[in-house]
């Protein structure tokens, strides 16, 4: 039986938003964690092979000339388009959500209280939908 552990990625240049979303994740999930204060570090490190990068849409609070998140979510598509990127951000605006879909984001969360809990979920959906469409795909080779 496979019983390798997730790895996440976490991107955020909010040293204290970071610190506390990588506490919620080391205890509260059985994943291993990764965490960079810039796009730059995380495309660095993208050989690490993470399953999920949790991805904060602005990124320009240690570096004003630091890449942002839309344009390290764009590399990481170049990258490996198969990695789960989810966008994290302070905006709650439609538009914002909206672009990061067409920069093929898988999701956007609003960072909020509650932001965890909400990427744990979409974590696990997004997995189970992964998981469903491999044994659909098994299963149509065989037919």
């Amino acid at each position: 039986m496979n019983t390798k552990k997730t790895k996440i990625f976490l991107v955020d240049d909010d040293a204290v938003f970071l610190k506390s979303l990588e506490i919620e994740f080391i205890h509260h999930t059985d994943s291993v964690i990764e965490t960079f204060k810039t796009g730059e570090l995380c495309i660095a490190n993208l050989s690490h092979d993470p399953d999920v990068i949790i991805l904060d849409y602005r990124l320009d609070g240690i570096d004003k000339h630091a890449m942002n998140g839309i344009e390290t979510l764009d590399r990481i598509k170049v990258f490996n388009s198969d990695i789960t990127v989810i966008i994290l951000s302070s905006q709650d605006k439609i538009e914002v959500a909206v672009d990061c879909m067409h920069h093929k984001a898988n999701d956007y969360v609003v960072k909020s209280e509650t932001a965890f809990f909400r990427l744990q979920k979409i974590i696990s959906a997004i997995f189970r939908y992964q998981k469903m469409e491999k044994e659909l795909n098994w299963y149509m080779e065989r037919m």
